[in-house]
């Protein structure tokens, strides 16, 4: 769960168009300001320059006037601001369960691809030791018939198979830590997903209602008296979960470019990988904790990195089922 703060309102794309607008108003209003100043002489200007001088005083002591003017400003703004952009937490969500399946879709193939890579590498490493045992053989047979040569080709040669299964299977073991990433990743994004079309699908009339029974007069007017806004903290709840669904997507996607270039820059036909690769894996291991994955990222290091968990790269993807689980979002509307 998101613990970051809500957006105040000049945060947001309304609150960037409520500033140029609020320079806008402002300049008018001191153009306006000079010239009723320019014409003092004219009954007209003197009224003019007085009403708007009361009306500042007026909304510099009243607190309630304020109130109303803020939220019917702050309405307007979003109301123009969602002719260009889409700031309906509910339509930018639907978008992220779009993003998610496709993201979906290409983390289960880049899971094949590395299934396949990994068994690969693992009959070159296999295929390596046999050429090591059989050399080392050859130079022991050479040795008791007396041919140094023999004895020394074979000996170096099974030396340089030698240290290329170290590199090899150091290379494994990110690959191993590639895999249960992405397979763990894959499996709470699945998750994600299915919260996040669990709530739109609960909260979207709920959040209709609420907008077509909670107009910005009647918000304010709410908070003058008392009474929480409504659709106020609606709107906070879906726009935190909007935020930390936006993290995760983010999240995902980088691990996806990261997962990608590492595989890139492999190339077992001629046994060799680009350090590169192995330097971006390496990197986000030191990072901190995942959104995505959580406590859970230290456990499959740890996994990783211990002989004694051996991976079965065969077993397949696990599907969550959601049978009596805790939506990871209803704490945001407590």
């Amino acid at each position: 769960m998101s613990t970051s703060k809500p957006k105040s309102f000049w945060k947001k794309p309304e609150g960037v168009v409520g500033a140029i607008f609020g320079v806008a108003i402002v300049g008018a209003l001191g153009v306006a300001i000079m010239a009723i100043m320019a014409n003092l002489g004219s009954i007209l200007s003197t009224i003019g320059l007085v009403l708007i001088f009361g009306s500042i005083l007026f909304l510099a002591i009243d607190k309630k006037a304020r109130t109303v003017v803020s939220y019917m400003y702050k309405s307007v703004m979003r109301y123009i601001t969602g002719l260009f952009i889409t700031i309906d937490p509910i339509a930018i969500l639907k978008s992220y369960i779009e993003d998610l399946k496709s993201n979906l879709r290409k983390m289960n193939k880049q899971v094949s691809q590395l299934r396949g890579q990994m068994h690969k590498l693992k009959e070159v490493i296999h295929n390596n030791k046999k050429e090591i045992a059989s050399n080392l053989e050859l130079a022991s047979k050479a040795k008791d018939s007396d041919k140094r040569n023999v004895v020394i080709l074979k000996s170096r040669k099974a030396g340089r198979l030698r240290e290329s299964n170290m590199r090899l299977e150091d290379l494994y073991k990110k690959m191993e830590v590639l895999y249960r990433v992405l397979v763990k990743m894959y499996e709470n994004s699945e998750i994600l997903a299915e919260d996040i079309k669990d709530q739109v699908m609960v909260k979207e009339q709920e959040y209709n209602a609420i907008k077509a029974s909670n107009s910005a007069m009647k918000s304010a007017m709410s908070v003058i008296s008392g009474d929480p806004d409504k659709r106020a903290m609606f709107d906070t709840a879906m726009e935190a979960i909007a935020d930390d669904v936006s993290s995760k997507v983010g999240e995902m996607e980088r691990f996806m470019e990261v997962s990608s270039g590492f595989m890139d820059s492999i190339d077992l036909q001629n046994g060799v990988f680009e350090e590169e690769g192995m330097k971006m894996l390496e990197k986000w291991e030191k990072e901190g904790t995942s959104l995505i994955l959580g406590e859970d990222k230290l456990d499959i290091l740890d996994k990783a990195n211990d002989d004694s968990q051996e991976l079965d790269i065969s077993e397949p993807i696990k599907t969550k089922v959601s049978v009596n689980r805790e939506n990871q979002y209803d704490g945001f509307f407590d």
